[in-house]
């Protein structure tokens, strides 16, 4: 099950960061110095995965305008005699292939990646949400869960204790485990209440999905807000598939919630070879 293709569902309208996020995506809000969607793209690419699908909607431009080449800038930073720069961008538009595709309508992550059926063509694939960056010191989580997918040959999810408050935010899994980190999912439970969820194991953004999850996806009825939910579709694939949760070596940082965010450009600042020490000494000199 060697993983080549990855698909991007990015085409939510990022509310939570209004007014931020009113006329610029989500996704390109920055990182330090890297947005957002760059980071998960490179934890697929460090994966070995070859061939990016983001599934876009409106006002996305951006997006594929940051993963394209800029011939003016190059050109710019030519003239000035800038290597280091010019080398920078232009490894961004070569780290790997990019295709592109509308969700024209805000129906789900079900509904989502379902539109990506046709580029996946028939593989297996992964599926990685931009609002989780995870720091790995060792292997990229998305290539934790390929060396998983292709020992179990069976779809593989990631997962993430959360306190009990928290629960309710995530879709949530009954398992048993199997080996150490991972467990065979007996049911998943979309955004349960504390005293409905069956375990406080939490479906993170990072998947491994073999292609018989489109005809799942089809089967699925939408939900009261009208949206296909990826857990119900696995739910129902569960009759007929195993599927594993593995939870995964590194930090998660949820980058679609305010605090996250912070968390994330302040951690990430530190780990920073440029900026790191002057920082903690920034960092260090605060009196609140």
């Amino acid at each position: 099950m060697k993983i080549m293709k990855a698909v991007f569902p990015v085409a939510g309208m990022g509310t939570r960061f209004l007014p931020a996020t009113k006329a610029s995506p989500k996704e390109m809000l920055p990182l330090v110095d890297k947005p957002l969607i760059q980071y998960v793209v490179e934890e697929a690419v460090e994966s070995g995965i070859t061939e990016i699908i983001m599934v876009t909607g409106r006002n996305k431009n951006a997006i594929e305008d940051h993963f394209d080449r800029s011939v003016e800038l190059e050109l710019l930073l030519e003239s000035k005699n800038d290597s280091t720069r010019l080398e920078m961008i232009r490894k961004i538009s070569d780290m790997c292939d990019f295709s592109y595709i509308r969700q024209k309508e805000p129906k789900g992550l079900g509904h989502a990646i379902a539109r990506a059926r046709n580029l996946v063509d028939d593989q297996p694939f992964a599926v990685l949400l931009g609002d989780d960056i995870i720091h790995s010191v060792n292997k990229p989580v998305i290539g934790q869960l390929g060396q998983i997918a292709d020992k179990m040959e069976s779809t593989v999810l990631a997962v993430e204790r959360v306190p009990e408050d928290k629960v309710s935010s995530y879709g949530i899994i009954e398992s048993e485990q199997v080996e150490q980190r991972l467990s065979r999912v007996k049911s998943m439970v979309e955004k349960p209440s504390v005293d409905q969820a069956p375990s406080n194991l939490a479906i993170i953004g990072r998947y491994i999905l073999t292609p018989e999850i489109f005809d799942y996806i089809d089967k699925t009825e939408p939900d009261a807000n009208g949206e296909i939910q990826l857990t119900s579709a696995l739910n129902m694939m569960l009759a007929d598939s195993k599927i594993y949760g593995y939870e995964f070596e590194g930090k998660r940082y949820d980058a679609g919630d305010k605090l996250g965010f912070l968390k994330a450009t302040v951690e990430c600042a530190l780990r920073n070879p440029e900026l790191g020490p002057s920082f903690r000494n920034y960092l260090s000199g605060i009196k609140l």
